[in-house]
């Protein structure tokens, strides 16, 4: 098989969460071009059909909120009457994690911020596993950080959240390797995104802030974080599960 015949995603049918805005969009297009079907699941129903609607035929739009086991069930229903086998999960959804140390978070933002970043993945993926053990093994991919592996100030529960996305695709990659699923993590650094003009003021202060902190002095882009996504979902990626592909232009490597 050739390289660009590695990356192809043909016949596959992928479900990707978060699709409706930023790098879950990104992925989720970036799928269809590689010619996978995409279930483009998102809290954002108008978002998610949006998504959709770029993608065509070759997509459905699901809205979900993924930390709420009863949408998950329904979201997984409705997925699988139209796709019954299942290859490719990304699990992208993130909701907006307030700054603050231990002592200034709430519980309530604690718990919120695991239910959508880790139960979200976990319920997901535990609705959508038997229909890729099924297809005769699959990929899955959690969308972790940089600040999964290192921290930074006042991001106690993000950083908790995105390490323990790590730590759960090591579990689910030797609970499932038998069954020919694979599953990693991929670590994005900062992308310029609605996240970052949301944590920053505007994308202009992200960039004078937060681009220096990259070796390559600049933020990232969400079509070179999905591009990374594609790698991890097709065969070009078929000897690696339980990892973290760091995609953080150098963040890391200081």
């Amino acid at each position: 098989m050739t390289l660009a015949g590695k990356y192809s995603l043909a016949g596959k049918s992928a479900v990707v969460t978060g699709a409706g805005n930023g790098i879950g969009r990104a992925i989720a297009l970036a799928f269809a071009e590689a010619d996978a079907t995409v279930a483009c699941v998102d809290l954002d129903k108008a978002a998610a059909e949006a998504t959709a609607a770029a993608i065509g035929k070759a997509a459905i739009a699901v809205a979900c909120d993924v930390s709420n086991e009863a949408q998950v069930e329904a979201a997984a229903k409705t997925i699988l009457a139209r796709y019954p086998v299942v290859h490719i999960l990304l699990n992208g959804a993130a909701g907006n994690d307030p700054n603050g140390s231990v002592l200034e978070l709430t519980l309530e933002d604690w718990n919120k911020v695991f239910g959508v970043n880790v139960a979200g993945a976990f319920l997901m993926s535990r609705a959508l596993l038997p229909a890729m053990i099924k297809a005769g093994g699959g990929s899955i991919i959690h969308i972790a950080s940089q600040l999964g592996s290192v921290a930074g100030p006042r991001r106690a529960v993000y950083c908790a959240s995105k390490g323990a996305l790590i730590q759960l695709a090591k579990a689910m990659a030797t609970d499932h390797a038998a069954q020919n699923i694979r599953v990693n993590t991929l670590s994005p650094g900062a992308v310029e995104t609605d996240r970052l003009v949301k944590r920053f003021g505007d994308m202009e202060t992200a960039r004078r802030t937060a681009g220096p902190k990259h070796l390559l002095q600049r933020l990232g882009q969400p079509e070179e974080i999905a591009q990374a996504a594609v790698f991890l979902a097709s065969d070009a990626s078929s000897f690696m599960t339980g990892a973290d592909l760091l995609v953080d232009g150098g963040y890391n490597a200081t």
